[in-house]
C-alpha cells in the first residue's frame, strides 16, 4: 500500500461530511478507590465510594468522537429519552462540535446509558467492574422510526454518506429496527452517490446495498456456526467470499490482533498494528468504523481504508479506563511507521 498517498489524502479530512445514524448511549464512568471503601450502616455490605466521574457519548457517540477528533464534519441522528441522561448525552455530543439538531427525542424511552464502575488496582490502574445498563426493552414507536428516516433524508444531500450503528442483539429493541433496515436498504439502492456503511452486531446479513462491518464472532454467528478453534481466517475467507458474491458490496470483518479481512473483488487480510503493553478494547470497533468510513470517503481502496481503521483503533486501545480517540498527528505518525 502507498502509505505516503494515504497520509497525503488525510489532509482533506475536514471536507468529509458524515451522518452517524442509529444507536447512541451515554457512557458514565464511576472511579472508585478501594482505600475509601466503608461498610454500609444499613446492610453491612461494602459501600464503594465514588470520588470522580466522567461522561462521554458512546456507541454512535464514540464514532462521532473519533470522526470529530480527526476533523470530519458530523450530523448525529439517534434516539434520546426525555431525561437527564439524554441531556448529558446531547451535551457530550455538542462538545465534540457535532450537529445534534437532528436527534430524535422520545418520552416513552429512557436514554441508553452504560454506567461503568472503575476500581483502582494495586498497580494504580482503574479497571471496569460489572456494568449497569439503562435500556428500554420496548419496541420503538413507528412514528419515532419514521421521524429518524425523515431526519436522514433531510440531510443526505449534504453528506458524503451514512454510518449506521446497530448495537443491540435483541430484535427491534434498539434504535435501528427491522423497518428501518428495510428503509435504509431501499434508500441506499436509490442513492448510489452516497456511502452507506453499517456496523451491526446481530443483523449484518439483513442489510442490502450497504457496506457492512462486523467482528469475527458476529460474522460466524451471522453465517451459521460458532467460531472455529483453528483455521479461523481460512473459514472467514471461505464464508465471506460466498457472502460477498451474493451482494457484491464490500465487507469488513475485524479479527482483533490479527487485523481486518476485507472482501472487495478479492479477500485480503490487512494486518493490525502491533501494540505493546496493557490495552482496553472498549470502543475499538467504533474507532475502526470511523477509520474505514473516512478512508472510503477520501477515495482510498477498501484495503487502505481497513489499514487506516487498524491504525486508529491501535491508538485508542492504548488509552486505559476510557473510550479513547486518536488525533490526526498520532494517526499520521503511526501510519508512517508502516512504510
Amino acid at each position: 500500500m502507498d502509505i505516503d498517498k494515504m497520509i497525503s489524502v488525510l489532509k482533506n479530512v475536514a471536507q468529509v461530511k458524515v451522518v452517524v445514524f442509529g444507536d447512541y448511549a451515554l457512557d458514565k464512568y464511576l472511579y472508585i478507590d478501594p482505600e475509601h471503601d466503608e461498610p454500609s450502616a444499613e446492610t453491612g455490605e461494602t459501600a464503594y465510594q465514588v470520588h470522580r466521574t466522567s461522561l462521554s457519548a458512546g456507541v454512535g457517540g464514540t464514532i462521532t468522537n473519533n470522526l470529530r477528533t480527526l476533523g470530519a464534519q458530523v450530523v448525529c441522528i439517534g434516539l434520546v429519552g426525555d431525561d437527564g441522561q439524554g441531556y448529558e448525552l446531547l451535551r457530550c455530543l455538542r462538545e465534540t462540535g457535532a450537529d445534534v439538531s437532528h436527534m430524535v427525542s422520545c418520552d416513552v424511552l429512557c436514554t441508553c446509558t452504560y454506567m461503568k464502575p472503575m476500581r483502582r488496582g494495586t498497580d494504580g490502574i482503574y479497571r471496569e467492574m460489572n456494568r449497569f445498563d439503562f435500556r428500554s426493552f420496548i419496541q420503538r414507536p413507528i412514528e419515532v422510526q419514521r421521524e429518524m428516516m425523515r431526519q436522514l433524508e433531510s440531510v443526505l444531500d449534504w453528506a458524503d454518506g451514512v454510518i449506521i450503528t446497530d448495537q443491540f442483539y435483541q430484535r427491534n429493541m434498539g434504535s435501528v429496527t427491522d423497518w428501518l433496515r428495510e428503509q435504509l436498504s431501499k434508500l441506499a439502492a436509490e442513492r448510489k452517490d452516497k456511502i452507506f456503511y453499517a456496523d451491526s452486531r446481530s443483523f449484518a446479513n439483513e442489510y442490502r446495498n450497504i457496506i457492512v462491518k462486523c467482528n469475527d464472532i458476529e460474522f460466524f454467528a451471522m453465517t451459521g456456526g460458532p467460531k472455529p478453534d483453528t483455521g479461523k481466517l481460512n473459514a472467514i475467507v471461505e464464508r465471506g467470499e460466498r457472502l460477498y458474491r451474493s451482494g457484491g458490496i464490500p465487507l469488513f470483518v475485524t479479527c482483533g490482533k490479527a487485523g481486518i479481512v476485507v472482501f472487495d473483488r478479492t479477500a485480503e487480510l490487512v494486518p493490525a498494528f502491533k501494540v505493546d503493553g496493557e490495552i482496553d478494547i472498549v470502543g475499538a470497533g467504533d474507532a475502526a468504523n470511523a477509520g474505514i468510513f473516512l478512508g472510503l470517503a477520501l477515495g482510498l481502496t477498501a484495503a487502505e481504508a481497513a489499514l487506516l481503521a487498524c491504525c486508529v483503533s491501535s491508538i485508542t486501545i492504548q488509552q486505559l479506563g476510557m473510550t479513547g480517540t486518536a488525533s490526526m498527528r498520532q494517526v499520521t505518525e503511526r501510519l508512517a511507521s508502516r512504510r
